[in-house]
C-alpha cells in the first residue's frame, strides 16, 4: 500500500476513475474501508488515552465513544454505502457486472485474480457466464 492510498483511506477520500484507469485496481474496496476504520479506531483510541491521562478527564471517558462514532465508524459507514452505489452501477454498465465470477466485495474476477475496470475486463469476454438467478 502506497503512502497516497494509506492517506486517501485516512481522509475519506475516494479514488477518481482516473486513477482506477492507471493502476487498474479499484482505489476503495471494502478491505481498505475497513483498514481505514480500524486505522482511524487506533489512532482516536491512543489520542484519547493519551489526553484522558494528561489532563485526568477519566470522568469524561464517553467522549473518546463519540470521537470513535464521529470520527471513525460513521465516515467508514458512508464510506461502504458509496462503495456499493459504485458497484451497482459497475454490475449496471459492465459486462464483469453480470458475471457469476464477479466478486463483488472487492471487485475482483476470481478466476484471473484481476481487478476488472469500465475498460478492461480480465477475460475479454471469453470465459464469462451468467450470475444464477434465486429463482433457478
Amino acid at each position: 500500500m502506497n503512502f497516497n492510498k494509506l492517506i486517501d483511506v485516512f481522509m475519506f477520500r475516494e479514488g477518481t476513475d482516473e486513477e482506477t484507469y492507471e493502476t487498474m485496481q479499484p482505489v476503495i474496496t471494502t478491505g481498505s474501508v475497513v483498514w481505514g476504520v480500524l486505522l482511524r479506531t487506533a489512532i482516536i483510541i491512543l489520542l484519547s488515552l493519551f489526553i484522558i491521562e494528561q489532563f485526568d478527564l477519566r470522568e469524561y471517558w464517553w467522549l473518546s465513544a463519540f470521537a470513535i462514532w464521529a470520527g471513525a465508524a460513521y465516515p467508514g459507514w458512508r464510506q461502504y454505502q458509496k462503495f456499493q452505489e459504485k458497484m451497482k452501477k459497475f454490475e449496471e454498465e459492465t459486462l464483469c457486472g453480470s458475471c457469476r465470477y464477479l466478486d463483488t466485495s472487492s471487485q475482483l474476477c476470481k478466476i484471473y485474480d484481476e481487478h476488472p475496470t469500465k475498460d478492461y475486463i480480465p477475460c475479454e469476454g471469453l470465459n464469462w457466464e451468467p450470475k444464477q438467478s434465486d429463482n433457478e
